[in-house]
């Protein structure tokens, strides 16, 4: 069994990407991909503002960095500097890119056993770094139950969701044979599984 968790967690002082982002508290530091080096060292490709960009060339944690334009550049770590946190490289999990780090916190998504991310949390309060558990989900569960599935592909066939709308509440009630009110909730609750569950990816574009 394996699971999906998004879980928010804030990175410990000297930590390159927690350091800057707290600096710059309004500011989205996106890591678009993160690689080790020998030596304990690290590269990171990020996107953010050019607030936070000129913060991080004055970091004892960075190394070097290449600003490509005005919202992108690579970053060289030196040794230490911060990369993937302890209680990851102890469970041996690697999150999911890009992911977002503001004010301090770090945005992971990470599949994993339910073994694993249970270790992992243990790592987490041995190192006592705050977290934040977004949600958990089994992969291969249906997101919706076998009802809510009937009425979604029913709904998209239809065009319920299309633009412009080829069918109406009322007319897809019809189609169902159900009353509009309990059309209105199942469609309602639908929706907000879909958006609750692929949000992060939404957000992150």
């Amino acid at each position: 069994m394996s699971e999906i968790i998004k879980i928010e967690i804030r990175l410990p002082n000297g930590h390159w990407a927690g350091d800057s982002s707290r600096r710059c508290p309004s500011s989205n530091l996106q890591i678009v991909e993160t690689m080790p080096l020998s030596k304990g060292r690290g590269t990171a490709q990020i996107t953010t503002d050019s607030t936070l960009l000129e913060v991080l060339q004055t970091l004892p944690e960075i190394e070097s960095i290449n600003i490509l334009n005005d919202h992108k550049a690579t970053v060289n770590i030196v040794s230490g500097g911060g990369g993937f946190i302890r209680p990851l490289r102890i469970v041996g999990l690697v999150p999911r890119t890009p992911f977002d780090v503001v004010d301090g916190w770090v945005s992971w998504t990470i599949q994993c056993t339910p073994e694993l991310r249970k270790k992992f949390i243990e790592e987490l309060k041995k190192a006592d770094l705050p977290y934040r558990i977004k949600s958990t989900r089994i992969t291969g569960k249906s997101l919706l139950t076998s009802r809510q599935l009937e009425v979604f592909q029913i709904a998209r066939n239809k065009g319920y969701w299309s633009t412009p709308r080829k069918i109406s509440l009322v007319e897809l009630s019809k189609v169902l044979d159900i009353s509009k009110s309990t059309l209105s909730v199942l469609l309602h609750s639908i929706e907000g599984k879909i958006i609750e569950e692929y949000y992060e990816e939404i957000r992150q574009g």
